[in-house]
């Protein structure tokens, strides 16, 4: 061998441990370096297209093939095992055509683990890639089937995975338990800054439901680090949400839901754009004038394929944003909802029970409607943010 080829050899050798030891490792991986702990164990796993290994592969494929892993069952959140219902649409159960195993709904008839569907099964495996916002559902799917452990007598595991949104923005009203629902089941903020290894500790401990629990951990993952900095395949959580800069404004965006603004579903990017048939080129300079820290607003038309507006064009804008460290989603949602309420006043309308339950409380649209200050609106939520960081410091595994 030349020098020459001897110096690109041992280069390649230093980049690959270099991308080794960079790599984020999830709870999957983390779980099939040991799987001989489920040995002997009879197995049900709570996923979706996003449970796979740093190679891609899913892990009910992974499972299935592996000899020291007795697979049961699969279990179907919100959009779907294969990922590929709408929001809100109904999941059924069927018979997985790969592997001959049952998959049971856990967002259709019930939301909740039956006796009938655990009764083949030791232990219960949630692996499933959240997103980092109080009202994504899959965390209260995660909560339920650990309440139905407790019931049943099950063993719950979940393996662990980064939240994208890099774990250490705590932010947004915490939920007012007269507004809780499956969009929001417990008293946290709307960013919560935590992984969902780190959540099931915190809801089994606090909320006391206190199923037999085993989190494994993830390798190479530090707090604060955003989910591009893992070097892990991005698989879209759900059909809406397709990159990490959605997921970034998601936590604010989220909240046309609860009006008659169109989010940006059936067009190429949902939450990053928003309008409405009513709207005008004024909303742009309006939401500019603000001087929203880590963001700016360009003007935009669109029509949307689904969804609120569909096959009607409606004019709006583009929240592209500019540094995702001093965005600020929930306060920056928030004024965009005011801006448009003051703008528009004749055309906006309300869903108000869902916007209230998105939120977790009435009082952000009562101060929108009743032309309060959101400054002020702001400064009240410290108290309870300082309550939840204390509690959920017992709980961080990074």
């Amino acid at each position: 061998m030349t020098k020459k080829y001897f110096l690109i050899t041992i280069l390649l050798l230093v980049l690959l441990s270099w991308y080794t030891s960079s790599k984020t490792l999830t709870g999957l991986d983390a779980l099939l370096e040991s799987p001989e702990i489920l040995q002997g164990k009879r197995v049900g796993v709570i996923t979706n297209l996003t449970g796979i290994n740093g190679n891609g592969e899913s892990i009910v494929d992974l499972f299935y093939r592996n000899k020291k892993i007795n697979l049961k069952a699969i279990f179907a959140p919100e959009h779907g095992f294969r990922g590929d219902k709408d929001a809100g649409e109904g999941v059924a159960d069927y018979i997985d055509s790969q592997t001959g195993l049952p998959v049971y709904s856990l967002y259709g008839k019930t939301l909740k683990p039956t006796r009938e569907m655990l009764n083949q099964i030791d232990v219960l495996i949630f692996d499933i890639q959240d997103i980092g916002a109080r009202f994504y559902t899959y965390i209260y799917t995660m909560a339920n089937a650990m309440e139905a452990c407790v019931s049943f007598n099950k063993e719950f595991m979940v393996l662990d995975r980064p939240n994208p949104l890099g774990g250490h923005k705590v932010a947004g009203p915490v939920l007012e338990m007269a507004f809780a629902s499956f969009i929001g089941k417990y008293p946290i903020p709307i960013t919560h800054g935590m992984t969902v290894g780190e959540l099931a500790q915190l809801f089994n401990q606090e909320f006391f439901i206190n199923c037999r629990l085993t989190v494994i951990t993830m390798k190479n993952w530090q707090r604060g680090q955003w989910f591009d900095k893992t070097n892990l395949k991005w698989v879209n959580p759900s059909p809406n949400i397709r990159s990490l800069q959605a997921a970034t404004v998601y936590p604010g965006l989220c909240f046309f839901e609860g009006t008659n603004i169109s989010e940006g579903r059936g067009t190429a990017t949902p939450f990053e754009v928003f309008g409405a048939p009513f709207i005008n080129e004024k909303l742009s300079d309006k939401l500019n004038a603000l001087n929203l820290p880590g963001c700016k607003f360009e003007t935009v038309s669109f029509i949307p394929s689904t969804s609120k507006w569909e096959g009607e064009k409606c004019q709006g804008a583009r929240i592209i944003v500019t540094d995702r460290e001093l965005f600020q989603p929930i306060e920056t949602g928030l004024y965009i909802i005011k801006t448009l309420y003051e703008l528009y006043p004749n055309q906006f309308v309300w869903n108000g029970a869902h916007f209230d339950r998105l939120l977790g409380s009435d009082k952000p649209r009562k101060v929108i409607t009743e032309h309060g200050s959101l400054e002020k609106l702001f400064l009240t939520w410290h108290e309870k943010q300082a309550w939840f960081l204390g509690l959920r410091d017992k709980y961080l595994l990074y």
